[in-house]
């Protein structure tokens, strides 16, 4: 495997690196590696931005100091900025300056081997379609791993940054175990902790990877033309929840725009054939996920 190589800041004891550099694999076959994402900028800011591709990886309270200052929680939900780090390293990754918005950076998946850790990230740039607003920006992604003394790399992957999320929820038991919600890529499946009802910005959620390699090309074939074509709206079907019986959500995330959609748990006489076989689906890959998260 060839992995390439961000600069790292001194935060771990190692040297910094060039992107590029090829390091041979010499400790065994490679297996995957669960991981928390982490909502650090909710409590945390950068007090340094760094204008070039860079890693950082922190393994103490002290470090974070060094390189984050604490803020009151900015996010619209709890946040817990807490981090124990005799069990968990933070790891960061920058994308450097961008002269737009639009751009984004993000860690998608871990495997090991007996002395090696390869962390793959992929990077967007807008696309053609995509609103966009001028003014630098400085993506940014950050994940806890297990505390580990292997060596650790970054590896750029070519990833589509094309997601789909998918989740049910109930005002009855809110914050009882009636909100589930799990992102569905090519490449991995994740699930958010503790949301909050009617709080859908999930980069605000901690969420960890199910394990699970994620089928979003799958899925897509079974949702409608009718949700196809919104392209970037929200609709609602129904009146999910008017009556504590709940509701079905999916997002999709494709080419630059984000359509939501919000699906009365009961049949209703917006809902067509169609319809109401893609909520039949969301609630079957929910019920499959959450067997799966718990297994």
């Amino acid at each position: 495997m060839k992995k390439i190589m961000l600069s790292l800041l001194i935060a771990f004891g190692l040297s910094s690196c060039s992107l590029g550099d090829d390091i041979q694999d010499t400790c065994g076959a490679y297996e995957d590696v669960s991981f928390t994402g982490f909502p650090l900028l909710c409590n945390y800011s950068v007090k340094t931005m760094p204008n070039n591709a860079t890693a950082l990886i922190v393994n103490s309270q002290e470090k974070l100091e060094v390189n984050f200052t604490k803020h009151e929680n900015t996010c619209t939900v709890p946040s817990d900025p807490a981090i124990d780090f005799t069990k968990n390293y933070l790891i960061g990754i920058y994308a450097g300056a961008k002269p737009t918005s639009g751009y984004a950076i993000k860690m998608s998946s871990i495997v090991e081997n007996n002395c090696q850790i390869v962390i793959n990230y992929y990077e967007k740039s807008p696309l053609p379609n995509e609103v966009i607003t001028d003014g630098t920006t400085y993506p940014t992604d950050f994940i806890l791993i297990p505390k580990t003394s292997k060596t650790i790399y970054f590896n750029k992957t070519t990833q589509s940054a094309n997601t789909m999320i998918v989740g049910n929820y109930s005002s009855v038991c809110a914050g009882g175990g009636c909100l589930n919600f799990f992102q569905i890529n090519d490449y991995n499946t994740i699930e958010f902790k503790n949301v909050v009802l009617n709080q859908y910005n999930f980069s605000q959620y901690k969420n960890t990877t199910t394990g699970k390699v994620g089928d979003y090309t799958l899925f897509l074939k079974s949702i409608p033309a009718e949700i196809l074509n919104l392209k970037g709206q929200t609709k609602t079907y129904g009146a999910p929840d008017s009556s504590d019986q709940g509701g079905v959500y999916f997002e999709l995330r494709q080419d630059g725009n984000t359509t939501k959609i919000y699906i009365d748990n009961k049949d209703t006489a917006d809902q067509s054939v169609e319809i109401k076989a893609f909520k039949k689906a969301i609630q079957d890959k929910i019920t499959a996920l959450k067997k799966y998260s718990s297994s």
